[in-house]
């Protein structure tokens, strides 16, 4: 563990661009993740029993008579020739949508009900991001920890510390730490609370697939979600500042053990989302802005993304493909859709819709206190982007935090530009430090590290361990 200065928190210059979303104005949460300093725990290999099993016959019509047909859906506009979708994608289920207008692009069985790992955070953090103000401390109890699933993903809390909120969120979105979670529910009054209001959320939400047993995504019997829930839950979280802040920040220290008469030591952590990251054989998704992954043996490798071209947002999620390329799969047939949905975005006729939540006139509000501060504010301006330096990349349109008001028919107005420093300076400001202003000072470059910062290395396979590599779950 480093006893230095922390290093600073950035992101890969593909990732600096902001992200321009029309959300519903409510909630979000996220994902499982391994202990940096006690590596993978012991897992299970139960084996999914049905190794090709066959979507239901009939599924929710939420969104679109279209959406509960099995198959893929897709339809060119008249006159028009998009792509073809992208051949060799596996996953069981996928949507691929617009992130503003909230149309949906292309689909394959949205709304079959599957396991959806630690993609399930995200609706927790939608949940419980409002309740705690992000420079709050807790002081972790033997009982916060109890009741996590036999080869749990880990960030590496510990008993009797004392760690910031946003030091457990950092947990929860970058390393996907179920004791992060755990110890997040403990506050909200423990697991079986924190479990109803997530389904009450989630009904707001009116993502009807789903129904949460387990705050962290692990498996359980009766737990499941959809490809159409997941990216409602994504659409809703990235509204708010914090929530896109962790889900986009690459790297980050993380509190260690207190020990007496010393300084606190810090390790770094690193985002389980290799479209975020890259890995191995993986390249950094251009304009990628987070969500989250998941991966449980019998939930197989889940993820949503968002991402950013021009000025077109989409978001896609995969669920369950085949994977025999150590993980990755995932992010590689995201990618695809993605490239797939940039291209042919306008020449296509929408096969459906993502609906505004049932209460759609909500704050939005989270715990940071940049969302409570917009949260008076009207939407329909124009928010300049200079107040940060870009690195280059330009300024991205984007919205204003909590900033959406509701207006006729469920559609929502939003800023169109969003001011570039909540996220540009996660790639300068070093963990717990800068100016007074929020900044460190550092002018970070589209092509490499922030000034003054050295390049971390890619982990080798099997020295990193991480949430795709993480397996060990039980099944039914």
């Amino acid at each position: 563990m480093s006893t230095t200065s922390p290093r600073a928190v950035r992101l890969p210059a593909a990732a600096a661009l902001s992200v321009a979303l029309v959300v519903p104005a409510l909630l979000a949460g996220t994902a499982h993740a391994s202990s940096p300093a006690a590596g993978t725990l012991g897992a299970r290999t139960d084996a999914v029993e049905d190794k090709d099993p066959k979507p239901p016959g009939k599924m929710s019509t939420v969104g679109g008579e279209r959406l509960g047909v099995p198959g893929t859906q897709m339809r060119a506009k008249r006159g028009e020739k998009p792509a073809k979708l992208p051949e060799g994608i596996t996953a069981r289920s996928w949507i691929v949508s617009d992130a503003e207008s909230g149309k949906v692009l292309a689909a394959r069985n949205p709304h079959w009900k599957l396991p959806p790992a630690s993609t399930l955070k995200m609706l927790f953090a939608d949940t419980l991001l409002p309740k705690f103000p992000k420079s709050a401390e807790h002081k972790v109890e033997r009982s916060d920890l109890e009741g996590m699933g036999e080869g749990s993903s880990l960030v590496g809390v510990k008993e009797g510390q004392t760690y910031a909120v946003e030091d457990l969120w950092r947990g929860v979105f970058l390393r996907s730490g179920n004791d992060a979670v755990h110890v997040l529910a403990a506050m909200n009054g423990g697991k079986d609370k924190t479990v109803r209001e997530m389904n009450r959320h989630a009904k707001k939400l009116r993502a009807g697939d789903t129904n949460v047993v387990s705050p962290d995504g692990y498996d359980e019997k009766g737990q499941v979600s959809s490809a159409y829930d997941l990216t409602l839950f994504a659409r809703s979280g990235m509204q708010k500042s914090d929530f896109r802040e962790y889900a986009a920040t690459a790297r980050a220290q993380f509190p260690g053990e207190k020990k007496k008469g010393k300084k606190r030591e810090t390790y770094e952590i690193q985002n389980t989302n290799r479209l975020l990251t890259g890995d191995i054989g993986l390249d950094a998704y251009p304009g990628i802005a987070g969500v989250k992954n998941g991966s449980t043996s019998k939930a197989g490798a889940t993820f949503t993304g968002v991402a950013q071209r021009g000025d077109r947002v989409l978001l896609v999620t995969c669920m369950h493909p085949d994977d025999e390329h150590g993980g990755l799969e995932v992010y590689k047939e995201t990618a695809k859709l993605l490239d797939w949905g940039f291209e042919s975005a306008g020449k296509v006729e929408p096969v459906g819709e993502l609906v505004a939540p049932s209460s759609a006139g909500a704050s939005g509000k989270s715990g940071d206190s940049a969302d409570r501060n917009k949260s008076g504010a009207q939407a329909g301006g124009v928010a300049d982007g200079s107040g940060g330096d870009s690195g280059g990349a330009g300024v991205a349109v984007g919205i204003t935090g909590a900033c959406l008001v509701l207006v006729a028919g469920l559609a929502y107005a939003v800023h169109r530009r969003w001011p570039m420093p909540d996220l540009t300076r996660l790639r300068r400001l070093p963990f717990a430090q800068g100016t007074e202003d929020g900044t460190s000072g550092a002018s970070p470059s589209r092509s490499g590290p922030a000034a003054g910062e050295s390049e971390s290395p890619k982990p080798a396979r099997g020295e990193d361990p991480e949430e795709d590599r993480v397996t060990a779950q039980k099944s039914d």
